[in-house]
């Protein structure tokens, strides 16, 4: 931890229970970036992980938001309104510091901030392994949520994503960062000619240079 980041803990109510933020701040953050996880785990996921320890050094704070079904010990996440209601709850919390608000979040939180940027001033979307559809269903496609989000939004999408391939993706005004071999979880095979970190190094790198451009 360096001494430009502090760590603390809020709760908050919303109409779907009890939601928790777990802010990594910047001490002068100029954006705020908020990260929900996705239905089949929570804010421990490598990916948010890595976001929350490398942007507050460089003015953005993170805030990772768990959902009140994770946080009342639930394991099975309720459905698409019910998300929506808690994301809609933590809103106040997320924009009382006062710098504009990024609406992120990986899978399930992903379609979360894609869904609600627009209506919530969101200054734009971080869609981390947005599932694209469900594994081998193509044709259930949910492009038009991402489509839809009507703020700038950035998706960081694993090459070998069964959710959702890169090429898989509809052009739009949004842009695309590929992780190569990644999977759902960013996860890279040992095989892969670039290892763990050098995955996450490069979705937190595209991510920091995508929020210098909206500052």
């Amino acid at each position: 931890m360096t001494p430009d980041v502090t760590v603390t803990e809020e709760t908050t109510e919303t109409e779907a229970g009890t939601a928790r933020v777990t802010w990594h701040s910047a001490r002068d953050a100029r954006l705020v970036l908020a990260l929900g996880h996705g239905a089949g785990g929570g804010i421990e996921a490598r990916d948010l992980r890595a976001l929350a320890a490398a942007l507050p050094a460089h003015g953005v704070s993170v805030a990772l938001v768990e959902q009140p079904w994770r946080v009342a010990g639930k394991k099975l996440a309720p459905a698409p309104k019910t998300l929506d209601a808690g994301w809609r709850g933590v809103w106040p919390a997320l924009a009382a510091p006062g710098p504009p608000v990024i609406a992120g979040g990986r899978s399930a939180g992903a379609r979360v901030a894609c869904r609600t940027a627009a209506e919530l001033g969101a200054r734009a979307v971080l869609a981390l392994a947005f599932p694209l559809h469900p594994p081998g269903r193509p044709e259930k496609s949910r492009a038009d949520e991402m489509l839809g989000a009507g703020v700038p939004t950035l998706v960081v999408q694993g090459g070998n994503d069964p959710f959702g391939r890169p090429a898989e993706f509809p052009e739009g005004p949004h842009d695309l960062v590929e992780v190569a071999c990644g999977d759902h979880g960013f996860a890279v095979p040992k095989r892969a000619p670039a290892g763990q970190d050098e995955a996450l190094a490069l979705l937190t790198d595209a991510v920091l240079e995508w929020t210098g451009s909206l500052a």
